[in-house]
């Protein structure tokens, strides 16, 4: 590990904790992001030359609470009226005085809002608990940078509005919000392990941010089994990524790649957690799906594959949380484990949905499907159609190399 990445890793773990001293102390979030956004990028500047202080969390709590009380003087220098914070000295918050306390899960919860969009959630937990800049996020969605800093800026502006209190939900409201937190996670991971558009089949750093958040939800809820499912399930995935490009960029398939190239360590871990989260006494998705992703790093090839453990997986996932996406990787397994008409047969109840009907994965499955059975030429056409539909160039040179293969 480099000095920057080491200071990178510091900084992006200090975050939080700062913020969530801010916030209890101050109560203001959007001031208190701001600030400590401000003073992360000073401790970026000076500590690789002034060398990181002996007490770094209490640095930035200093640093930022200075620059708090900055612009709330500034502010009411403009409104001609006082108030308590303005009175009160930056040395009032010195590092001795900062509480042990990580409000790391407090802000995760506060991040993700139920008056926030998915998008908006995700965002907002990336700079506030990930530590990202505003133009980090932006290149990791390929947005411009002024639209994702007007995106973090409203969300901001809606937890004001909504005067949510800097404390843990209770009882329903915990549990409801505590599956918001782990799904905006989840598309956080998601997006890092295939890029929904791009150049490039995968982002690892969006990846491996989604997983270092999971494994501090982890850390404070280690007996919940849906956060240890998703974490075992980003290990599980995460795993395979060298594996699943050339050295050019092209995608390889699960069934084609070299599984001595995937992380044995990440597994291991992994398979541990999934054997944990399935001891309790409750099944959510996360667990089931951390099952199955266990179920193909245990095979030493894919022909090893326990399909029928799979498809039986996938069945009760889709009895507890119906999806199309579900249903489509159900197909799938049903294919291996029966046969490519059963697969074929299971995809044409998905026909109907409008959430699928010019999906791309939907196309390139069904193209597969048929090759299988023989008829190439519709293969060839689902297979062009699937290419058009992605806006991942890397999906895309895959599909079109799978057309041409089976070109009439």
């Amino acid at each position: 590990m480099t000095a920057t990445t080491a200071l990178e890793d510091l900084l992006r773990g200090l975050t939080p904790q700062v913020l969530g001293a801010l916030v209890r102390r101050y109560g203001r979030f959007e001031g208190c992001e701001d600030a400590v956004q401000e003073a992360v990028l000073a401790a970026a500047v000076l500590w690789p030359s002034e060398g990181v202080p002996d007490n770094p969390r209490g640095w930035l709590t200093t640093v930022a609470s200075r620059r708090l009380i900055d612009q709330v003087r500034s502010d009411q220098a403009r409104r001609a009226r006082e108030t308590a914070a303005a009175a009160e000295s930056p040395a009032e918050l010195a590092p001795q005085d900062v509480p042990d306390t990580d409000d790391t899960l407090v802000l995760l919860f506060l991040c993700c809002h139920p008056t926030l969009t998915a998008a908006s959630q995700t965002a907002l937990t990336l700079r506030a608990v990930g530590g990202l800049t505003t133009a980090e996020i932006a290149r990791a969605f390929l947005v411009p940078e002024a639209t994702m800093a007007a995106r973090i800026s409203r969300a901001k502006q809606r937890i004001r509005a909504a005067g949510s209190a800097f404390t843990l939900p209770r009882g329903a409201e915990r549990e409801e919000r505590l599956q918001v937190v782990l799904h905006v996670l989840y598309l956080i991971f998601n997006e890092g392990y295939t890029a929904s558009s791009g150049d490039t089949l995968h982002r690892a750093d969006l990846a491996r941010e989604a997983i270092r958040l999971t494994r501090l939800v982890h850390a404070q809820l280690p007996e919940d089994g849906e956060v240890t499912g998703l974490l075992a399930l980003m290990l599980l995935t995460h795993a395979r990524r060298d594996a699943r490009t050339t050295a050019t960029g092209e995608l390889v398939p699960l069934a084609e790649q070299d599984r001595t190239r995937w992380d044995a360590a990440l597994v291991d871990e992994g398979t541990d957690l999934v054997r944990a989260a399935l001891a309790g006494p409750s099944l959510g998705p996360y667990q089931l799906q951390a099952a199955i992703a266990a179920t193909h790093d245990d095979a030493s090839s894919a022909e090893e594959t326990d399909w029928a453990q799979v498809h039986a997986l996938y069945l009760i996932l889709e009895r507890i949380a119906p999806n199309p996406m579900v249903t489509l990787n159900r197909a799938i397994a049903l294919a291996e484990a029966k046969s490519p008409q059963a697969g074929l047969e299971l995809l044409a109840t998905l026909d109907d949905d409008e959430r699928m009907a010019r999906h791309h994965r939907l196309l390139s499955v069904r193209g597969h499907l048929l090759e299988r059975t023989g008829d190439r030429a519709a293969a060839h056409d689902l297979y062009r159609r699937a290419a058009k539909a992605t806006a991942s160039l890397a999906e895309r040179r895959y599909l079109e190399s799978r057309a041409a293969r089976v070109r009439p």
